[in-house]
């Protein structure tokens, strides 16, 4: 399943060729930025790991062999049919999340970015994000990746405490933590994200903010801080609920919470959303685009979506979820070209509940623009907390923009919201 070795070679050299295809195929093109209404962008699901980590209800599988081959077929199928409903000529953005999209051969990555390519307008410097685990993410493989189109990592680090990742059901230890973001450093400087947990059970504040100070001895320009959610059916809810770990202590949470947002500000990093953290500009702008109630289209098993099929003729937005289970999805996918299971027209009062939940998320808030709600555009049907999909207010442009496709360029104060 972890496509490592020869095979890895012969499918970065594969992923390299495609890749190069894709940037022949965006020079091609290249046409003038669309309306808003056609941009979009675009999430895609890799539905496999490993193992199943103790906290984790999402969508994942951890099956005993997988046909890449035919998944890869799919993915791209898939993308292909929703860019056309959709009628979208722009994708801003894409992100590989899972799962574990690091278990997937870079050739899969490389072969959905050209198909993309073709079908509508990507450009060279859109930001590219993969969500790496550092047990699947050697530097030779992040090297093939870079070489497949990817130029940004998320990476799943969690803890750098080993007892913390053990209760947690990680696979990697804090020191192949840390070897994996000082490799990620070096192939994709400015462009690296880390994740970092709170608040699990018998964790104390004191310790946490001493794995927090050792992060940013190392880590880049953008953190993102989750407090543990206990979710029904996980091993570690379970764990809980019949007395083997303590309850976490939400006031200690809370306090490693705003203890942490003020290392982070001393650090230099502005909060511009909940949990996340940037400095030097480098906000995710796929994340933005969320934030911000933008298009975006879900490819994959379980993927969520929330766009105008204006490509099939309609002017309503609509929540759109993928079929869950990852061979069913890939009966429908290449029985109807896609996997949708679930399609809801969203009205205005659904849409106004977006933009003031995500609007609410950030550190910009909702502004007067909200009241363009029923104009058309690219945010909720038009309904836009801050304009353009992807624009970033003026104090968090990049002081010195970098060579990466997230830093954010200044743009009118009028425009803003994040994610």
């Amino acid at each position: 399943m972890a496509f490592l070795g020869a095979r890895a070679r012969c499918s970065a050299a594969a992923a390299a060729k495609v890749a190069q295809r894709r940037r022949l195929a965006e020079d091609a093109r290249g046409p003038p930025s669309p309306p808003g209404s056609q941009r979009a962008a675009l999430y895609v699901h890799w539905p496999y790991c490993e193992k199943r980590c103790s906290y984790c209800n999402f969508n994942k599988y951890i099956p005993r062999g997988v046909d890449e081959a035919a998944v890869r077929r799919c993915l791209v199928t898939e993308a292909q049919t929703l860019l056309r409903l959709s009628g979208v000529r722009r994708v801003e953005s894409v992100f590989f999340g899972g799962g574990t999209p690091s278990l997937a051969s870079p050739h899969t990555v490389a072969a959905v970015l050209e198909a993309v390519a073709q079908a509508t307008h990507l450009p060279a410097d859109s930001e590219v994000t993969l969500e790496a685990n550092p047990t699947s993410a050697p530097g030779s493989r992040l090297a093939a990746f870079r070489a497949a189109g990817v130029n940004r990592l998320s990476i799943g680090l969690q803890s750098l405490d080993d007892t913390e990742l053990q209760l947690l059901g990680r696979t990697h230890s804090a020191s192949d933590a840390l070897q994996t973001l000082a490799e990620a450093r070096r192939l994709f400087p400015g462009c690296v994200s880390v994740d970092l947990m709170l608040g699990l059970p018998a964790q104390q504040v004191g310790p946490w903010l001493g794995q927090l100070r050792e992060l940013l001895r190392r880590c880049d320009d953008h953190v993102s801080l989750y407090q543990l959610s206990l979710e029904r059916g996980t091993a570690l809810f379970t764990q809980v609920q019949q007395g083997t770990l303590p309850a976490p202590d939400p006031e200690l949470a809370a306090e490693m919470y705003q203890e942490g947002r003020a290392v982070l500000r001393e650090a230099g990093f502005r909060q511009y959303e909940v949990s996340n953290f940037a400095r030097n500009g480098a906000l995710s702008t796929h994340n933005w685009t969320y934030w911000q109630c933008g298009q975006y289209l879900g490819v994959g098993p379980g993927a969520h979506g929330r766009f105008v099929p204006q490509g099939a003729g309609s002017h309503t937005r609509e929540a759109r979820i993928q079929t869950l289970e990852p061979d069913n999805w890939m009966k429908e996918v290449m029985l109807f070209g896609h996997g949708t299971r679930k399609r809801v027209p969203l009205g205005e009062l659904e849409l106004l509940e977006e933009v003031l939940a995500m609007g609410l998320r950030t550190d910009v808030g909702i502004t007067h623009q909200g009241a363009s709600v029923f104009v058309g555009g690219s945010g909720c049907a038009g309904l836009s907390v801050a304009g353009s999909a992807v624009s970033a207010p003026r104090h968090l442009a990049a002081e010195n923009p970098l060579p990466c496709a997230r830093r954010i360029t200044a743009c009118p104060v009028s425009q803003d919201t994040a994610r």
